[in-house]
């Protein structure tokens, strides 16, 4: 029997017919298509393109300039809030930047840099979109597989080429050649910046790639203990339907699971504005850095699931006195070194359990205590450090105490 004559036979309810409808009009108008941030026009191949050069030095009468390539910013984006840490420290060190925005899409320039003077007002750099040649610069740093391939395509070739890894980006994607434009960028020859080990193991294990490595950082400052504790329950969780690294999905499932165990113990929700949950739940919706600590501060744990690097999450988690509950992974567990986090089976079952065991301890606000401690001096400081010590090496400039002194 079909799967449309089983459906016919057993019902349908009007949501499913919605969602069936919608299905049928997305495949006949390719929606999939939405989901490419590149456009084709802009593939590179690393088997024509030039090697860029290396270790341009730029004239010794000025600053050097240094573009930022990025896809469009969201509010509450952590990878975009990691990149813009770093062009923060290049900025202090002397460096100018200006955040190229590309967008297949040719979406409205203004709104997305209103959207990063007011998400994060602590940059300061200028911001463009990206032209049909990228010149003036005397470096480039990409930030993502699309803006990888518009770097190779469109810089001019006078520019050091640098390429900051936060995410194995071909795991976004099942095998097949979105999933192979994006490994392809690995091999453009740019200098391939792994932030954590993880990035730096897979590209060597996938590839044998090479990278400079740099420490995977921890924000301290906002994400911290309240002092004097009140009392803790339940957990949260980020929420990111449609991506599947975050595992949705999977959370969904444990959750239902953890639920079912400790029907009293309040579930938080962040990051969507709407979910559909099986389960009751407390939503928080889109929330600043401070409401997050404050959140973090009222629960026992938290889901804090990525499959393609260590998340952001587990360490402010941490930082605020809450038990991350993290998918096992060994390249992971070279990045995350601690005794606090809470390492699970990435199964329904397996991270139910993991969050049980850690709303059913006796010692909760002293073990919360304990976890913030353990992440205490931590920051993104050594992070941008290195980052300012390879982007300097690779246009001649001298750096003395972290800023830029003379340019060979």
């Amino acid at each position: 029997m079909t799967r449309g004559a089983i459906l016919r036979r057993i019902g349908r309810s009007p949501r499913l017919n919605i969602q069936l409808a919608v299905q049928r009009l997305a495949r006949r108008w390719r929606v999939e298509e939405l989901d490419i941030p590149l456009d084709l026009l802009d593939l590179a191949d690393s088997g024509t393109i030039a090697q860029p050069l290396r270790g341009h030095a730029p004239a010794v009468d000025r600053v050097p300039r240094v573009a930022w390539l990025a896809l469009p910013a969201a509010a509450g984006s952590g990878g975009h809030t990691t990149l813009f840490r770093m062009m923060r420290a290049a900025q202090e060190a002397g460096f100018h930047n200006t955040l190229l925005f590309y967008n297949r899409f040719d979406a409205d320039l203004t709104h997305y840099a209103n959207v990063v003077r007011q998400a994060w007002p602590w940059l300061i750099c200028d911001i463009a979109g990206v032209e049909a040649k990228i010149e003036g610069f005397d470096a480039c740093v990409a930030s993502s597989w699309a803006t990888a391939h518009v770097l190779a395509k469109r810089a001019d070739n006078d520019a050091a080429r640098l390429y900051f890894i936060q995410d194995y980006e071909p795991y976004f994607y099942p095998r097949g050649e979105t999933y192979a434009f994006a490994e392809d960028t690995y091999r453009f020859g740019f200098l391939n910046i792994a932030l954590g080990e993880m990035i730096q193991s897979t590209l060597d294990r996938e590839l044998s790639v090479s990278s400079e490595l740099v420490p995977f950082g921890a924000d301290t400052t906002v994400f911290r203990l309240d002092e004097p504790q009140r009392p803790r329950a339940g957990v949260a969780f980020y929420a990111r339907p449609g991506t599947d690294r975050r595992g949705y999905r999977l959370a969904v499932l444990a959750l239902t699971r953890f639920h079912e165990k400790h029907p009293t113990e309040p579930i938080h929700v962040y990051g969507t504005a709407n979910p559909q949950l099986p389960f009751p739940a407390i939503n928080h919706g889109t929330i600043s850095p401070e409401q997050l600590s404050e959140l973090y501060n009222s629960v026992v744990a938290g889901l804090a699931l990525s499959f393609t690097n260590v998340s952001l999450a587990p360490e402010e988690m941490l930082a605020s006195g809450a038990i991350p509950v993290v998918n096992e992974h060994p390249d992971a567990r070279a990045v995350l070194k601690n005794q606090y986090v809470e390492w699970a089976r990435a199964t329904p079952s397996g991270l139910a359990d993991a969050l049980s065991k850690a709303v059913s301890r006796t010692d909760i606000l002293d073990r919360a205590k304990q976890a913030s401690l353990s992440v205490s001096g931590r920051s993104w400081r050594p992070t941008e450090e290195a980052v300012v010590r390879v982007l300097a090496a690779e246009v001649g400039a001298e750096l003395e105490d972290g800023h830029i002194v003379s340019r060979q």
